[in-house]
């Protein structure tokens, strides 16, 4: 072969070369950087547990391993991303909050939990305390009285894989009777009253964790444990928390 179609075939091959590699960097350049998304997100969700959960009050060390694990960014929207993991409620749809990373873990804290117990949750929003709870082994029940936000929600965390949870478009003071008794519930939404039902619907011994306050503005978070038939509380923390939502009757 001449000595210039040599360098010609020589050049020709060098093109094919270096457009397979620019190929494999369009291909796999957002891979990366889908990682490195991730990894920072795992960095922050690390830095929330050390400083907003250990250095209070949160010792459960379950509920600190489900907090590090059950990723908060993908609970919110993707705008808001960048600031799941500070110590602050967040919007999420239709008018709604998601729970500072703090009251969640203090909430799943005060329902006692140690196995594959079965919970109710009363207002899911986006799914994230369903998730936590999901994340330490417990049966999820949790309600929502948006259909908009309890669908959006079953199919967030489906997509998430947390199949032991399942959601209901309903009124939570009326509880989920047909799946009781429950040996922990968590209340996520301000209610005005202690709602009977779910007194009826918990275990003998079982935990009850409500927001309580008679407007929308600061409530008393309650730990209640079923005694002898009746619930026996005490007050934790003053909170802040959505109003929960009574259907029209």
């Amino acid at each position: 072969m001449a000595p210039d179609a040599r360098s010609t075939m020589r050049a020709a091959r060098r093109r094919v070369w270096q457009a397979g590699v620019v190929g494999c960097l369009l291909v796999f350049v957002p891979h990366y950087a889908m990682s490195a998304d991730e990894a920072a997100f795992e960095r922050a969700r690390q830095q929330m547990v050390e400083r907003q959960l250990k250095a209070r009050d949160i010792t459960d060390a379950r509920v600190l391993r489900a907090m590090a694990r059950v990723p908060r960014h993908r609970f919110v929207s993707p705008a808001l991303g960048p600031q799941a993991y500070t110590d602050r409620a967040l919007p999420i749809e239709e008018g709604q909050t998601i729970s500072q990373p703090y009251i969640v873990a203090l909430m799943t804290q005060l329902l006692e939990l140690s196995g594959s117990e079965r919970v109710l949750e009363v207002g899911t929003g986006s799914g994230y305390q369903a998730a936590v709870l999901a994340d330490l082994g417990a049966e999820v029940y949790t309600i929502e009285i948006l259909p908009g936000l309890a669908s959006s929600a079953a199919e967030r965390l489906k997509g998430l894989g947390y199949t032991q949870v399942a959601v209901r478009a309903g009124d939570g003071y009326r509880g989920w009777p047909e799946a009781a008794p429950f040996a922990a519930i968590a209340v996520t939404a301000g209610a005005t009253h202690i709602p009977e039902p779910l007194v009826a619907q918990l275990a003998e011994g079982g935990r009850l964790v409500i927001p309580v306050g008679v407007s929308s503005g600061t409530q008393e978070l309650i730990q209640g444990r079923k005694t002898g038939g009746r619930l026996v509380t005490r007050v934790v923390i003053p909170v802040r928390f959505v109003p929960l939502v009574e259907p029209r009757r």
